[in-house]
């Protein structure tokens, strides 16, 4: 064959990469692709392809697989390593075996790690390795974490990836590395922002890869670990077993009157205008999470998967990029959303709350809480500021004295997100700051501070 075509479907939100390979024969190869399938569509129906093959990786944790629905929509051959146990129809691989995939081959590389199932695939012309789909084992830069199968197994499945890395290491340098996860994923660490690499680069550049024994990459790699959400620890399984067919992309609409009636039973409203708007009035007792690339993350950290949700929006928010993003982390109990949004709620005299939003000035003797990433508190924060991640908050809530108290983060979307929080568990003197940590101090001119 000529030169492949390899096309990267990135998740800007999640931090990941699916790919469509082109196989010169009207048919594709997908691989590690979501539960959202919208950009596998458009980009397979722009090249006039249909996806005959669709490859995961591994159980991934951070999203449901958009695999089981390639099947059942266009008959497409799942491939996936045999020791994850699915269950639902697939192709299950071990090490060393080979995919025909008419001219091209693509060849399974057992690389437990990331998780113990973990297969990296081997893409084959002829004698020639042209690239290798590495999923979340070499990515670029770093390795993808190995503390999401469980704790007591998180060092022996460091020490898996540090074998796989050493035997992916082994590649020429000129194979082309294609992995899933990267910057911005909460499944890995990686320094910058390129999304694919080469073998030689990695061997050259990736520190793990240069650790000067097993020990030292395993220190390594868990010292660079970090909180994740806790939807994490359900979707693994959720994919073994197979992600439930979902269809249709519209909110059903409900009155002011039936979504008081869903929260007084226990549903969640989620606000996702922008945080202006929210700050300026909102359902009481919403949580504030904007509609942005990352909205499935926080959606799936802050939110009970398990409780209905009635979704607030403005008119020009697309319903269908709500549905998605929600769907893609197995968030399928969308109730529907309050039909005429916040206007129709106040019409129906129904009360409302607010927050209110404010520059860097605000922060001048108050009690500032920060709810950043540790990671980020620590690369340079307001002086004094107290750190509870946002992921962590809603167990510190009830503990924080209700006294007047900025949230603050690197924008504000976030902070509005704790500030519902709060509200919610019944903090009345929140105020958000409109900006972050570096804004405070181009104001103030102050120098902001580091570590803990």
């Amino acid at each position: 064959m000529g030169d492949i075509s390899v096309i990267p479907l990135i998740d800007e939100g999640l931090g990941n990469s699916a790919y469509l390979l082109d196989l010169d024969d009207g048919r594709a190869l997908a691989v590690d692709v979501s539960r959202d399938l919208r950009t596998v569509y458009d980009a397979a129906q722009r090249r006039g392809l249909t996806v005959a093959f669709a490859a995961d990786t591994h159980l991934h944790a951070d999203f449901l697989t958009g695999a089981v629905q390639l099947g059942r929509a266009f008959g497409a051959q799942v491939l996936a390593s045999a020791s994850g146990n699915r269950e639902y129809p697939h192709t299950g691989l071990a090490d060393g075996d080979e995919v025909d995939l008419g001219g091209l081959r693509l060849r399974a590389l057992a690389t437990p790690g990331h998780t113990h199932e973990h297969m990296a695939y081997e893409l084959l012309d002829g004698s020639r390795t042209l690239g290798v789909f590495t999923g979340g084992s070499l990515i670029v830069g770093s390795a993808a974490r190995t503390d999401l199968v469980s704790p007591d197994r998180t060092e022996e499945l460091a020490r898996a990836q540090y074998r796989s890395l050493q035997r992916l290491a082994r590649l020429d340098d000129d194979v082309s590395v294609w992995p899933t996860h990267g910057a911005g994923s909460f499944c890995s660490a990686p320094p910058g922002a390129e999304r694919t690499s080469t073998i030689g680069t990695e061997r050259a550049t990736n520190t793990l890869l240069r650790a000067e024994s097993e020990d030292a990459f395993v220190a390594q790699l868990l010292d660079s670990l970090g909180t994740f959400p806790p939807y994490f620890l359900r979707l693994g399984e959720i994919n073994r077993r197979g992600p439930a067919a979902v269809e249709g992309d519209t909110l059903s609409a409900l009155t002011a009157a039936e979504v008081a009636r869903l929260v007084t039973a226990g549903a969640q409203v989620v606000d996702v205008r922008p945080l202006a708007d929210f700050g300026a009035g909102h359902v009481p007792g919403s949580v504030s999470i904007p509609l942005r690339p990352v909205f499935a993350t926080w959606l799936g950290w802050l939110i009970d998967a398990d409780e209905p949700i009635v979704v607030v929006r403005n008119p020009d928010q697309d319903p269908a990029e709500i549905i998605w993003q929600a769907r893609k982390v197995g968030y399928d109990q969308l109730a529907g959303e309050l039909d005429g949004g916040l206007d129709a709620w106040t019409a129906a005299d129904r009360p409302t709350g607010s927050i209110p939003v404010a520059g860097p000035e605000v922060l001048d003797g108050a009690r500032v809480l920060d709810i950043r990433q540790g990671g980020e508190y620590q690369a340079g924060h307001v002086p004094g500021a107290d750190s509870i991640e946002l992921g962590a908050l809603t167990a510190h809530a009830i503990d924080l004295p209700d006294e007047p108290l900025v949230v603050m983060c690197g924008h504000g979307e976030r902070a509005m997100g704790a500030a519902s929080l709060l509200a919610r568990a019944g903090h009345q003197h929140v105020t958000v700051l409109a900006g972050g940590p570096d804004d405070w101090a181009d104001t103030t001119g102050a120098p902001l501070e580091t570590g803990r």
